[in-house]
């Protein structure tokens, strides 16, 4: 049986989709890192039929170093490295090579970036910027709210059914990354937008079909993230300045003012959906001056 790196590919993406769970975007993601890896190769090697016993982890450094020179940044450099580890992970399994070539190369350092939030004192003015009278203002009031009150990602919202929302106990029930479901609380404040909009649409929490979308367009169907994103940004950049403002500015509002409370890093974390903890510590970097007075308030010798 021939051992060309090129036929694995295809086994592997089938592997990642039907078996690991993984959403169609993060395995086009892999495929793609892993294609460019095989160009690489064929250049490296001179020739397109590259044996997948043959790649080291010399092969993977060079890799790596090539696409530094080619000007990508260390955080797309460290993905392409995470999927060349993943797919020799999956071959190792599969009884297909002995051992993982990548296993020992370093992840490149990546810059964390600390996470946009906007102020609690702009919540409120934010959140009374959609006109009240209109269908898509109403709209657009119970999506702020839902961002800010669940802190659930842009996809999240869009994929959301009225089955999701289970109202007796004020839960939303999201499917994450990795198809991993959970169950999410949500404010007085959020439901009330909710019940105002599909009001005005005819529709209500009690009586819609259970497979419908909770958020539609003018032509009642599902809303696309492209036309969320644009609305949300729209509305932030009324009332506070910065970039890169959209859906993710409310999920890490959402985050901070928890934290900024007193909640725990780990409840956090699960409200989050994040798979590990080291994802939502960057959050504890936000607020020095928090950690600063909690210092001085607990430890004996804090306000010395």
């Amino acid at each position: 049986m021939s051992d060309n790196f090129n036929q694995y590919i295809d086994d592997f993406d089938s592997y990642l989709e039907k078996e690991r769970g993984y959403s169609k975007h993060t395995c086009v993601s892999y495929i793609y890192d892993l294609h460019r890896f095989n160009d690489f190769l064929i250049e490296y090697v001179g020739t397109p039929d590259i044996s997948i016993r043959s790649i080291d982890k010399q092969a993977i450094r060079h890799f790596l170093g090539k696409q530094f020179e080619d000007g990508f940044s260390s955080k797309t450099i460290g993905r392409r490295l995470a999927s060349i580890k993943s797919f020799f992970k999956y071959l190792v399994r599969a009884e297909v090579v002995n051992n993982n070539p990548a296993l020992y190369v370093k992840t490149p350092k990546t810059k964390k970036l600390l996470p946009n939030f906007i102020d609690e004192k702009i919540i409120t003015k934010l959140m009374e910027t959609p006109p009240a009278n209109t269908i898509a203002g109403l709209r657009d009031r119970a999506i702020l709210e839902l961002f800010y009150s669940t802190g659930i990602r842009l996809s999240e919202l869009v994929n959301l059914n009225f089955e999701n929302i289970i109202i007796d106990n004020q839960l939303i029930k999201v499917c994450g990354k990795g198809n991993k479901e959970r169950l999410i609380p949500f404010g007085n404040k959020a439901l009330t937008a909710i019940e105002n909009y599909l009001k005005k649409t005819g529709r209500s929490l009690k009586t819609a079909d259970t497979n419908a979308p909770v958020f539609v367009n003018s032509k009642g169907e599902r809303i696309s993230q492209r036309t969320v994103q644009r609305s949300v940004n729209m509305y932030l950049r009324l009332v506070t300045e910065g970039e890169h403002l959209g859906p993710h500015t409310l999920r890490h509002s959402f985050a901070t003012h928890l934290l900024d409370r007193g909640a725990d890093l780990r409840a956090i974390k699960d409200l989050l959906g994040h798979s590990s903890l080291s994802s939502t510590q960057i959050y504890t970097h936000i607020q020095p001056e928090r950690i600063k007075n909690i210092y001085k308030k607990a430890h004996p010798h804090g306000d010395n």
